[in-house]
């Protein structure tokens, strides 16, 4: 059948046949996450077109309809993560342990001692999100949920007019003695209309928020990170029964998960630490247990060494262990002051 009979909706066969899939057959083995990159689309869009055709022509396309659902082998999974978007941290030290940031399609969560920056970092990353494909970025949107109140929409503006600067600076260097110099057009404003902000108050409200994420991104198809500050803290405060909050963390986990393979958003879970009693002697650990420690894809660990920030990559099935100097400036997360200085010495 051709493209042009399909049941999908004009400006979906326009996109498709301006990407050369002029007959149903030709999208009998692509996958949702290589359509999307091919229509520039997200991948719950391209999911909804193939499981379309799948639906219209279930007589001939039996193995479009099990890739569908969920068969693929491990070339294209390969193929899948080597294409992974992420967003950057805008500290090029901290992207290159990252593999060039935060990825999509993966849980990650990032963990420290209070004032080490994990706020910045999440508003940072709500902020870097929006940067249009033209300047390198995913051109989305951003969720984010806010348990502890420590969300500041004043801190966000400053991030988003650095990021702005960043941008038009980014546009001259390029077209450096060109006469095509492209003026940004995201101002300020835009940035902070492009992050949804929820604030919720007590555990079953977080629990609510986040079982209805899967319709608002569904109607909100452009929204590519959803961060989550913090994960921990009304599970810290409210709760006595510790089986009922192990099941209750157990489920939430398992949804975030399946959110960002779904919808191939970035889903970023900050975390407080406590103490840990082992060795005969007490440390500092993530909270909620080792249970909660398996929640995550990537797990990151923010911290000090002597006066300077450091990431450090604690557990990841694709990275390396490694860490990384960043700062907290009134433009947001940087590089390492100390570390631009060694760069210069040498």
């Amino acid at each position: 059948m051709e493209v042009l009979r399909s049941p999908l909706s004009a400006a979906q066969k326009g996109k498709l046949i301006s990407a050369g899939y002029t007959s149903i057959d030709l999208l009998s083995s692509v996958s949702p996450s290589h359509l999307a990159l091919e229509l520039k689309i997200s991948e719950s869009e391209a999911l909804e077109i193939l499981n379309t055709i799948s639906d219209s022509n279930s007589e001939t396309t039996s193995t479009s309809c099990s890739i569908v659902k969920g068969a693929q082998s491990a070339w294209d999974m390969l193929q899948e993560e080597e294409t992974l978007v992420r967003i950057t941290t805008s500290s090029s030290d901290f992207d290159n342990i990252l593999g060039g940031g935060i990825s999509c399609k993966e849980v990650t969560e990032i963990g420290g001692v209070p004032g080490i920056g994990k706020t910045q970092l999440g508003i940072q990353l709500a902020v870097n999100v929006q940067i249009p494909y033209d300047y390198g970025g995913l051109g989305g949107k951003a969720i984010y949920i806010d348990t502890e109140g420590s969300f500041m929409v004043e801190r966000a503006l400053q991030i988003a007019e650095a990021c702005g600067d960043d941008m038009a600076e980014y546009s001259r260097l390029y077209h450096k003695g060109s006469s095509h110099f492209h003026e940004v057009k995201m101002q300020p404003k835009d940035f902070l209309e492009n992050i949804f902000y929820f604030r919720v108050c007590s555990y079953t409200e977080q629990i609510a928020l986040i079982n209805y994420l899967d319709k608002f991104i569904t109607d909100h198809k452009d929204v590519k990170v959803v961060i989550i500050d913090s994960i921990t803290f009304h599970f810290r405060q409210d709760f006595d029964d510790m089986a009922l909050r192990t099941r209750l963390l157990s489920g939430m986990a398992l949804k975030l998960m399946k959110l960002a393979k779904n919808f191939g958003v970035a889903v970023v879970v900050l975390n407080q630490v406590t103490t840990k009693y082992s060795d005969g002697s007490f440390h500092l650990a993530l909270a909620l247990g080792d249970s909660w420690s398996h929640a995550s894809t990537n797990r990151i660990i923010l911290h000090w060494n002597g006066n300077e920030r450091y990431a450090y990559i604690e557990k990841s099935p694709s990275l390396r262990s490694a860490s990384a100097p960043y700062s907290v400036t009134g433009k947001g997360i940087r590089n390492s002051a100390s570390n631009n200085k060694r760069i210069k010495n040498t």
